[in-house]
């Protein structure tokens, strides 16, 4: 390792090899290649005059890039698609004319990009539906366990564990749906020229527009694609950039809620991150457990949401046809982004696959504030008993403010059912309160709709992507 130079952190840290792959100069420039020998099959098939000699002989070559020929031959004419035309001509003489034959820089380029995008987009989608469906294991296993639920961050009516689980799911299962969207509409530029009129390809073909038309179909079949962009000019749209990058950023953003979530509940020690066996929470503090691993996830999702910003910037400059201060801002922002969407994956994987729940501390938690939750129903059995409704309304009000000054005040036990049952106007007993302090009484239909959006939701999903399933992550640090 080079440790006089700047190493990404996210190449060192958090990205994974496959993502860090996808993005790598083999990856690049053997696609390069790739489109090269697809076009030169595609203008042969279409009656131009290349020989199965010259296309073999670039296919032996596809994968052994003689890098030196081409980064020295940079250095020269201080082009990159021009370099590595060079050196693929080095290595194929025979091949050397027809190599780029009517094309311009972006038909390697640009598609190269979107081939490389359509991957990173099919990882990032196997990692989330893993993520759902340890979540969605999660979510079933603790569908019946009453929590505190909180609006405002202040306790509110009951929930339980797998309910709020279901929320964080509901999210991911969106994004997995704009996720798919995008890819499926995701397209190839083609062979569209330098200003995207295909007029050079017009002139090698005499003016045929049959032929013309059958080349970026042809192509794209070969590269993998159903279609290419029917119109663009000298780039593809950088628009579909800023749709890669928003489903991202709209990954990320779920991924900070949850993990956000998580940090707040081991805060409260209801629910933890894992925790290794070795792992020191603090340098300082030994008996520390810091949720390091979700704080991580909320710093590079933050950086995966600023981001997005980025291609629309880009987009909404692309004068007329194409400038090229695109170029080194899509080389850091379209790499940023998936590596970093990919170490917040694979973090999520680790977080979900771990997940440490400790019941008698929810349920302690909950019982504190279940004196507050229960008073509706108190009131009623009161009502029931021959009380007056607005009456016992603003004297459980009262009592409910005294109890509220014991616990705050104080450092107290939430004395409120003692309060009520030394009330007459209540009629009732401590006996009669108690038995109206079941968590499970307070949950509503909680059980019931995390239960049914498995079941017609996620489940289904996981079914349809059964093969995807199985991903574990590897977390560096």
């Amino acid at each position: 390792m080079d440790r006089d130079s700047y190493i990404s952190p996210l190449s060192k840290r958090y990205a994974s090899k496959q993502m860090q792959y996808l993005f790598s100069d083999n990856m690049k420039f053997r696609t390069w290649r790739s489109l090269w020998i697809a076009l030169a099959e595609t203008e042969k098939e279409l009656g131009l005059d290349i020989t199965d000699e010259q296309i073999c002989e670039m296919k032996k070559h596809r994968d052994d890039i003689n890098y030196d020929v081409a980064e020295a031959r940079e250095k020269e004419v201080r082009h990159d698609v021009m370099s590595h035309v060079y050196a693929y001509g080095v290595q194929c003489p025979k091949a050397k004319p027809i190599i780029h034959l009517g094309a311009t820089s972006c038909y390697v380029g640009d598609n190269t990009d979107i081939i490389i995008m359509a991957e990173g987009m099919k990882l990032i989608r196997r990692k989330l539906i893993n993520v759902i469906a340890q979540l969605a294991d999660f979510a079933e296993k603790y569908k019946d366990l009453p929590t505190l639920a909180y609006t405002h961050y202040q306790p509110a009516q009951p929930t339980t564990v797998g309910k709020r689980a279901a929320l964080w799911l509901h999210e991911y299962m969106m994004d997995l749906q704009d996720l798919d969207y995008v890819i499926s509409t995701t397209k190839l530029l083609g062979c569209k020229g330098t200003t995207g009129t295909q007029a050079s390809f017009l002139e090698l073909f005499n003016g045929d527009q049959t032929k013309v038309d059958k080349l970026d179909t042809m192509i794209a079949e070969k590269m993998g694609f159903k279609d290419c962009y029917p119109v663009s000019g000298q780039t593809y749209s950088r628009k579909a950039d800023t749709r890669i990058a928003q489903v991202l950023a709209g990954i990320a953003s779920s991924s900070y809620k949850m993990a956000d979530d998580i940090r707040l509940l081991q805060h409260m020690k209801e629910i933890e991150e894992p925790f290794e066996k070795s792992q020191i929470g603090s340098s300082a503090m030994a008996y520390k457990r810091n949720p390091m691993r979700c704080e991580r996830i909320c710093s590079l999702s933050r950086f995966v949401m600023v981001n997005s910003m980025n291609p629309m910037m880009t987009g909404s400059v692309q004068w007329f046809e194409r400038t090229l201060d695109d170029s080194a801002n899509r080389r850091l922002s379209i790499a940023d982004a998936f590596l970093a969407t990919d170490g917040v994956m694979d973090l999520c994987l680790n977080v979900t696959d771990g997940l440490k729940v400790y019941p008698k501390v929810i349920e302690k938690h909950l019982r504190d504030e279940l004196p507050f939750m229960a008073t509706e129903n108190i009131m009623m059995d009161a009502v029931k008993a021959g009380g007056d409704r607005q009456e016992l309304h603003e004297r459980i009000r009262e009592l409910s403010m005294i109890a509220g000054a014991h616990v705050k005040e104080e450092g107290k036990e939430n004395d409120l059912p003692d309060l009520i049952a030394a009330d007459p106007m209540f009629h009732l007993t401590r006996e009669d309160l108690e038995t109206r302090m079941d968590p499970k009484a307070y949950t509503g239909c909680s059980a019931v709709q995390t239960e049914r959006y498995l079941n017609e939701y996620v489940r289904p999903m996981l079914e349809e992507n059964k093969d995807e399933l199985g991903e574990k992550a590897d977390i560096t640090v």
